[in-house]
């Protein structure tokens, strides 16, 4: 019988048709909107990598007597190599012959570089880029200097780590495999356990989700060396680029994603060939086999990979998605088959609400091992930006939940209904075959209850829902109607949160951010020095370059300063007068002069005091010929 009993012909629930209106508008903007932010996120959002540079030998910025055999860098969790890891290049910024790099002997997380024997003096830059072990590329440039520092033409930070086009698409695709995903596992959880009636409205979105998540994990095999080398697209189809992906870790794992796809499919095109259907606990078995193979491939990539408790972790991380899956993907299956199959959604109901209420469960255990594990801390929670991130998450959540929490009351409402029309029905014909209700005595003229009145062969019995007037919807009718919305919602905020989850995944660690930071350029004792460059236009003919200023260590109290002058084709330009200064407008302090003095090309003024920290504004004033002069100014800022 159906849920809202059976109504006059020519009767109509009251809004019907502009609640499914409304729906379908709504399902088409969060899809739209869904789609935009996919796009955004590629186009805007490059993966911050996850492996933080611990400490390094030799430090940035130390001035060495004697040359360093070795540049040995350490990390927070293991790292990879690439074909060029380490670039290192000579204080006249031609790049030097390494030997080939490797990673320390027993230590993952350490990588290394042999130098030539023998080093001029002057100040070397090393420009590294490695994969650490959640497949995220990271990379970054030190300096160190062999008897003293000296001018160099070297950019402290490489100018190119990423190519833009590349990382917009590898970061598309990503968030295409976790949206495709969690839909495929989540219809087949669906149809494995609450067994609707009929899988055919689930046919469409299943098929597009193993499309797009085929094509998705295709797109991020190619894309993955490129990604990597921060190259073009172009070089994804190279031999070298497919070797090197396929003999590395995100790659194997990648491939065998590729692997379990086209197995699935085959088996499930085979049985439909066949038209065979398969035991029930064999197809939950079989479900839940697939399911997890597939989900860690995600997990074996990812943040669990590396860190503490690995294996606990992973099996952590395989458990979450999987239930996230469930719950998001199976929100989406449930909205299709209430469309289409209202008289047979209660107990199709009651079984989601046991699965939606066990995935909510391990969503929350392991989401907490999960949190504590990344964060390390309760003030990474805010003082990162994993942890905002993941009060971003938490709020989303908090959300679903509550919407969840409607479908729930809503579910039992449907429920208890459907109960009560099966009560109502039993007690209705129990009159027909007892004769003692044929003998009550109608009350005056009154025509007798229509329970009693309509004959047995009558050829619409009265229902639950007959007596209504015509133009009131039926209780249960709208009940259902309510729970499609709370459904829908539950289902919108599910795409914001799997976004979210997918920054998670592409943002450094709580746990390693602080770590990183307070072991940055702390070995050595010895700080990093502030680099700072002022353009200058005199107005004359060839009266254009920079100043490079370095205030070393850049903090309170006595500092060197550095400056070099470089002419317009970016060479060193030698200059008659130069005069650096340094004012604190928010104390009014200063103009402090440093008094630099010319040391054959550059400029140095060894013992130069700061007295106070602050965003101090520097002064440089170049004079390039008896009447061509400019003063630059540019903000400095000096720590404690």
């Amino acid at each position: 019988m159906p849920l809202a009993g059976r109504r006059a012909k020519g009767t109509r629930a009251v809004g019907r048709g502009d609640v499914r209106d409304g729906i379908r508008w709504l399902r088409r903007l969060t899809l739209l909107g869904a789609g935009l932010l996919l796009v955004l996120l590629g186009a805007a959002a490059p993966a911050t990598a996850h492996a933080a540079l611990r400490e390094s030998d030799p430090g940035d910025g130390t001035v060495l007597r004697t040359a360093p055999r070795h540049v040995t860098l350490t990390f927070t969790e293991s790292v990879g190599l690439l074909t060029d890891s380490f670039r290192v290049y000579d204080p006249e910024n031609h790049r030097l012959r390494t030997g080939i790099a490797d990673h320390a002997p027993g230590r993952s997380d350490t990588a290394r570089v042999p130098l030539p024997a023998k080093l001029a003096t002057g100040t070397y830059t090393v420009a590294w880029r490695v994969v650490s072990a959640d497949s995220h590329p990271v990379s970054g440039a030190l300096t160190f200097s062999v008897g003293k520092r000296t001018a160099t033409a070297a950019s402290p930070v490489p100018d190119e780590t990423e190519n833009p086009a590349t990382t917009a698409l590898y970061n598309v695709a990503r968030y295409l495999a976790y949206l495709a995903v969690a839909l495929l596992l989540g219809i087949a959880a669906f149809v494995a356990y609450c067994r609707p009636p009929t899988a055919a409205p689930l046919r469409t979105p299943a098929l597009a989700a193993a499309w797009t998540l085929l094509a998705a994990t295709a797109a991020l095999l190619l894309l993955r060396s490129p990604y990597e080398q921060g190259t073009s697209p172009a070089d994804a189809l190279s031999v070298s680029s497919l070797t090197h992906t396929a003999t590395s870790r995100p790659g194997a794992l990648l491939l065998a994603r590729l692997a379990l796809l086209l197995l699935g499919g085959a088996v499930v095109a085979l049985l439909r060939a066949r038209r065979r259907r398969l035991p029930r606990r064999f197809t939950l078995a079989a479900t839940a086999l697939f399911s997890t193979a597939l989900a860690a491939t995600w997990s074996a990539a990812e943040h669990a990979s590396a860190g503490l408790q690995v294996p606990l972790a992973i099996t952590s991380a395989t458990l979450h998605l999987l239930a996230m899956a469930a719950w998001l993907g199976g929100l989406v299956a449930l909205l299709r088959t209430l469309r289409r199959l209202e008289s047979a959604a209660v107990p199709v109901l009651t079984r989601f609400s046991r699965m939606a209420l066990a995935s909510v469960t391990v969503l929350v255990l392991t989401g907490v091992y999960q949190s504590w594990r990344g964060l390390g801390s309760w003030q990474a929670l805010t003082d990162t930006t994993y942890g905002r991130t993941l009060l971003a998450k938490l709020a989303a959540v908090t959300a679903l939940l509550l919407a969840a929490a409607c479908s729930r009351t809503w579910t039992n409402r449907l429920t208890g209904a459907a109960r009560a029309a099966r009560a109502d029905t039993g007690r209705a014909a129990v009159p027909a075959r007892t004769p003692e209700v044929a003998t009550v005595p109608a009350r005056g003229p009154e025509p007798a209850p229509a329970s009693a009145a309509v004959p047995a062969d009558a050829p619409e019995p009265a229902t639950a829902g007959a007596s209504l007037p015509p133009t009131s919807p039926p209780p249960a009718a709208t009940t259902f109607h309510l729970l499609r919305r709370s459904v829908l919602a539950e289902a919108a905020v599910g795409v914001l949160v799997l976004v979210l989850t997918t920054l998670l995944t592409s943002t450094l660690p709580g746990r390693a951010a602080t770590e990183a930071a307070r072991t940055d350029a702390v070995t050595t004792g010895i700080p990093t020095a502030s680099v700072t460059t002022v353009p200058f236009d005199t107005g004359a003919a060839g009266g254009t370059g920079k100043v490079q200023i370095t205030l070393d260590p850049g903090r309170v109290g006595r500092n060197s300063v550095q400056a070099v002058v470089y002419g317009p084709d970016g060479g060193l330009a030698a200059v008659p007068e130069l005069r650096v200064s340094f004012t604190l407008p928010a104390q009014r302090v200063g103009p402090l002069d440093t008094k630099v003095t010319d040391r054959g090309g550059y400029w140095v003024a060894d013992s130069f005091a700061l007295p106070i920290p602050g965003t101090w504004t520097l002064k440089v004033t170049v004079r390039i010929s008896d009447l061509d002069q400019v003063t630059v100014t540019a903000p400095v800022r000096v720590t404690k």
